[in-house]
C-alpha cells in the first residue's frame, strides 16, 4: 500500500501523532502516547514501537483510536500492530514505506515548529509575568518597532518558551506574511556546524538573517562556543540593523552570562530586559484549572487543584507535571481524583514540610543591601575592600545555604572559578573563629534571607 499523494513518510507519522494529541488531549498524550515511534508501513500495516512497560496497556486502551487516526491520515484499510525490541533502526517520527526513497540529507536548517497551543490566549497572566506578557504582545503586534531586542530571563519552567511560541503564532496569523524563525541555541549550533562541514555558510546565513522575526531560545548555551558565538553575533547584528525583530530567552540576566563576550551582553541589554517570576498561589490554581479544562480531566473538587498549587511552587512545568502524575495514578488504579489520591501521589516528591528553594540571587540582594552596595558591584571585578569583603560573605552564604556547586556559585559571581570560591569561604571561616560579632552578623543575614523567602535557615 502506497502513501497518499503528496504525503511523505515523516509527514504521515507527524500527522498521525497530531490526530492522537487532538483526540486525547496533551496530558493523556504525554503520559501514554508521547513515546510511541513508527517503525514501518508496509502492505497496509503500520508497525508502531511502544515501551515494554506500557505496551499491552497502550494497545488495549488506545489501539483502536490509533488505528482510527492512522486511517484518517493514510486511508481506509490501514491496520496497526505494536512491536517491542529496539526502536533505534527507525529514526523517531519516521515511517518507512515500501516504494519510498529516504530524502537526501540537506544543509538547510530544519526549523523547530511552533506549537499552536502555546498562544497568548492560553498564557495565564499573574503578577510575576504580567510585564513579560505585555512586552511579548507588544512585540508581536509591532515587530521591530516596540522593543528590540526583547530579552526574557527566568529559571526553567516559568513560561519563556510559551511566550516565544505565542509571539511566533501571533505574527504568523496577523503579520501579513512576515517570516518567523524559531530555534534554540543548540539547534543554531548544530545548523552552523553542518553548514561549515558542507561549505554552505551563505545558505545558512540567509536562512537566519532573512527572518522578519527571529526567536532564539536558551541563549545561555552560547557560553564557551567561540565560533558559534561569533556567527550568532553577526546574525544578531544583521537582523537588528535591518529593523527586524529579535526575541531572546535566557535563564539569567545578560550581565551574568559569564562565558559570553561583553559585546553580545551589551547588545542583549540594549533593548528591553524583562524577568519572569514564579507564579503566586492564585495564578498556580488558575493554570491548573485551565489545563484541566483543555484536556477534559475529571477533577470535580477544587481542593485537589489547590493542594497541588500549595505543594508545587517552583515553576509551571513542575506544576503541570504534578497534575500529570495524579492523573496517571488515577488511570492506573481507577481511584477517583480527590484530595486523598493527590496527597498520596505528591507526598514523595513534594512533602508537606518542604520549603521554597533559596537562590543565589536572593543571597546577593540581601548581602548587597546589608553592606550598602549594588548587586552589580557585588559581582563585578572590583577588588576594593568595600566590595571584596561583602562578595566573600555572599559567596560563603551561597555555599552554606544552597546546594549549588562551587563552579555554579562562581558563575553567579561574575564567572569566578572554584578556587576563588574556596578562598572566599576559607577567608570568612577564619574570621568567624576570631570575631564572634561576625558570627552574629552572618546569623542575622541568614535570617533576613530566610524571612525574604519564607524559609527557615537558622
Amino acid at each position: 500500500m502506497e502513501l497518499p499523494a503528496q504525503l511523505e513518510p515523516i509527514d504521515a507519522w507527524r500527522e498521525i501523532r497530531a490526530e492522537l494529541r487532538r483526540a486525547v488531549g496533551d496530558t493523556t498524550y504525554e503520559i501514554w502516547l508521547g513515546g510511541l515511534e513508527a517503525k514501518s508501513f508496509q502492505a497496509g500495516v503500520l508497525l508502531v514501537w511502544a515501551p515494554e512497560a506500557t505496551r499491552s496497556w497502550v494497545a488495549k486502551r488506545f489501539g483502536r483510536l490509533l488505528e482510527s487516526c492512522a486511517r484518517t491520515v493514510l486511508g481506509d484499510g490501514v491496520s496497526v500492530q505494536f512491536a517491542g525490541g529496539d526502536p533505534a533502526p527507525t529514526a523517531r517520527g519516521r515511517v518507512q514505506a515500501r516504494g519510498h526513497v529516504a530524502a537526501k540529507p540537506t544543509t538547510e536548517p530544519v526549523w523547530d515548529s511552533l506549537n499552536p497551543r502555546l498562544s497568548f490566549e492560553q498564557f495565564i497572566i499573574g503578577d510575576g509575568n504580567r510585564l513579560a506578557h505585555a512586552a511579548a504582545l507588544a512585540v508581536a503586534e509591532l515587530p521591530g518597532q516596540a522593543y528590540n531586542p526583547l530579552f526574557l530571563h527566568a529559571p526553567p519552567g516559568l513560561g519563556k518558551t510559551h511566550l516565544l511560541h505565542a509571539i511566533g503564532n501571533y505574527v504568523l496569523a496577523f503579520g501579513g506574511g512576515a517570516t518567523v524563525r524559531y530555534t534554540t541555541v543548540e539547534a543554531f549550533t548544530n545548523h552552523f556546524i553542518t553548514a561549515l562541514n558542507a561549505r554552505s555558510l551563505d545558505r545558512f546565513k540567509h536562512a537566519y538573517r532573512d527572518a522578519d522575526v527571529l526567536l532564539i531560545d536558551d541563549v545561555q548555551f552560547l557560553a564557551s562556543k567561540a565560533k558559534t558565538e561569533e556567527e550568532f553575533f553577526h546574525t544578531f547584528n544583521a537582523v537588528y540593523e535591518t529593523g527586524r525583530q529579535l526575541v531572546i530567552t535566557c535563564d539569567r540576566l545578560p550581565r551574568k552570562l559569564a562565558g559570553v563576550e561583553e559585546r553580545l551582553r551589551e547588545r542583549f541589554e540594549a533593548g528591553l530586559v524583562v524577568d519572569v517570576r514564579p507564579p503566586d498561589f492564585p495564578t498556580r490554581v488558575t493554570i491548573l484549572r485551565k489545563r484541566v479544562a483543555l484536556d477534559n480531566i475529571p477533577v470535580n473538587d477544587d481542593a485537589v487543584l489547590e493542594l497541588i498549587a500549595h505543594r508545587v511552587t517552583s515553576n509551571v512545568r513542575a506544576l503541570e507535571g504534578a497534575l500529570i502524575r495524579v492523573v496517571a495514578s488515577h488511570s492506573l488504579t481507577g481511584q477517583r481524583i480527590d484530595v486523598e489520591l493527590a496527597s498520596s501521589v505528591l507526598e514523595e516528591m513534594y512533602p508537606q514540610s518542604s520549603t521554597a528553594t533559596l537562590t543565589i540571587d536572593d543571597i546577593q540582594r540581601v548581602v548587597a543591601s546589608h553592606f550598602g552596595i549594588s548587586v552589580d558591584e557585588l559581582i563585578s571585578a572590583r577588588r576594593t575592600n568595600r566590595v571584596a569583603w561583602p562578595r566573600q560573605v555572599a559567596i560563603y552564604l551561597a555555599r552554606e545555604l544552597t546546594a549549588e556547586s562551587l563552579p555554579g556559585i562562581g558563575s553567579e559571581f561574575g564567572g569566578r572559578n572554584h578556587a576563588t570560591v574556596l578562598h572566599a569561604c576559607k577567608r570568612v571561616s577564619e574570621r568567624i573563629k576570631t570575631e564572634p560579632e561576625l558570627d552574629t552578623e552572618l546569623t542575622e543575614l541568614s535570617r533576613a534571607i530566610g524571612t525574604q523567602r519564607g524559609d527557615r535557615f537558622y
